[in-house]
This record gives structure tokens, sequence and C-alpha cells, in this order.
């Protein structure tokens, strides 16, 4: 992590540290000594390439693997989930690629699947919907009715289910698994909306994204991972895409940076042409 980074979570309030990671799965080494840190507020996105440790890393937070060594700090408490619904009871919320939404049912029922509001041992479908309709106002969703199935709805507009049933029972927490992922361009809009509101409302949010242009428009930071260590940890303002491109692959030498290059030569040239100085 860069001092300036470390310095701006250190200002914030930290709701999730993680501390000297390691994973194995056999003879593979998926994660090794990985930290991360996420305030309040702060949108952190996690890039890397392929089998960088980005998905383990998450399933490690979300309780679906657990670590064979290190800490997770939530909330100013040490703490081990078991699982996925432990993790979820925490705080911890998370939205994978496949969203997980069933098509034949109603906004209402997928918000609520697995964890109904009964009243009298029956479905209180009043209070369910009210709910609905307020999660959906705390992220200026753009949903005409809650009642319509879920296969009539848009790819942007599915994505905002997932992430508002990710708030049922108010996490501080809350992970995307390239959420923009198949969108197209006004769909991807909008879900970096959702995340900005996410933000403005005090959660911290874990973005998991392969497109650049979406993780420098919505991030605060960017924690880079390679080969299952920590490569960079950058502010957005302060980084460059040749940069953060060569953290990725861990080379200077890419097409992006040599693009930049030729493209400063070109303009030196065109500079000197003019009889201006170079």
């Amino acid at each position: 992590m860069t001092a300036t980074a470390a310095t701006e979570v250190s200002v914030r309030e930290s709701v999730l540290s993680l501390t000297g990671i390691n994973k194995r799965f056999g003879a593979v080494q998926a994660l090794t000594d990985v930290h991360l840190e996420v305030a309040a507020g702060e949108v952190v996105a996690l890039v890397g390439d392929n089998g960088a440790g980005k998905s383990t890393l998450v399933k490690v937070i979300s309780g679906v693997y657990q670590p064979d060594s290190g800490t997770i700090n939530f909330a100013g408490s040490e703490v081990s989930p078991k699982g996925p619904s432990q993790a979820q009871a925490l705080g911890i919320a998370t939205v994978f690629q496949d969203l997980a939404l069933c098509d034949n049912l109603d906004v209402v029922a997928n918000l609520f699947l697995g964890q109904e509001h009964l009243l009298g041992g029956v479905l209180d479908e009043v209070s369910m919907e009210t709910e609905s309709w307020r999660l959906l106002r705390t992220l200026s969703a753009k949903i005409p009715s809650v009642r319509i199935p879920i296969a009539a709805l848009s790819g942007g507009q599915r994505q905002t289910v997932a992430i508002a049933r990710s708030l049922v029972g108010d996490p501080k927490i809350v992970m995307l698994d390239e959420p923009t992922a198949a969108l197209g361009v006004a769909q991807t809009a909008e879900v970096l909306n959702l995340i900005e509101r996410l933000k403005a409302n005090g959660l911290g949010v874990i973005l998991i994204s392969h497109n650049m242009a979406d993780v420098q428009a919505v991030a605060d930071r960017i924690v880079v991972l390679r080969l299952g260590r920590n490569a960079a940890d950058f502010r957005v303002e302060e980084v460059t895409t040749d940069a953060l491109v060569a953290a990725i692959t861990g080379a200077s030498d890419n097409v992006v940076a040599e693009r930049a290059k030729r493209r400063g030569e070109s303009g030196d040239e065109h500079v000197s042409t003019n009889g201006a100085p170079s």
C-alpha cells in the first residue's frame, strides 16, 4: 500500500481489514500474505489478471473459503466466518457475477428469498413489499413495479435487484463481482450510479472488475493483485493507465505504455516543427 493510500484509510473508519491472508489448494499457493483495508463510504476496486487471486480473496472474505493463516478484522473485531450465511449475518454481503436470481419470481420474492417475513405463520406480503420499495428508493432504482417477474427486467435492472437484495440485513460491506459485465452503455451507467449510491450511504464497497474505465469512474482506491500477492495500492486520482497496466502485468513494456510513448514522441515532433521548444 502506498503511503498516501494508507493515510487515507487511517483517516476514515476502517470497516474491513485483512492482514497476512494465505490460502493454498494442494500444491497451488492461491494467496500469499495479502493485505486489504476498506473504510466506510469507500469504494475499493480489486483488480488483477486472470488467476491473480481476486475470486479466492472474495470467497475468503465471504466465508466460502477459510484462510490457512492471517486475520480478518470486521467492525473492530476479529472474525472468522465459516460460511456465506455467517458472513452475511456479520454484515458482509456479496453480489456474485451470476446474480443468482429466479427469473420466474417477482422482485419481492427474489429480495426476500430464504428470509421471508412471516405473520401468524403465513407470508407477510405487505411488509415485504413495503421494505422492497424502501430498499429500491435507497438506491434511487428505476424499477417500474416490484410485482413483475425478474425475466421481464433488463440487465441493469436485474443487477439493481441483486444489489438491493444484498442490502437486506443492513450490511457494512458490499462486494460486487463484475457488476457491469455484459451490460450496455446505459445499463453500465445505471449500475455505476448504484455503486455511488452505496458509497453515499456510508457502505464500504469492494468492486471486482476487469473494466478499467468503470474502475476509474467510481473507485477511490485500486488494489492490484498479481500471482496471489499485493502488487500495488493506488489512489485513483494519482494513477496513470500505463502504471496500472504495469502493476497488473508486472511489466512496463506493454502495449498501452508503448502507445503512450509514441503519442508523446509524435507530440514533441509536432511542437518542434512549429518552432516551439519541445
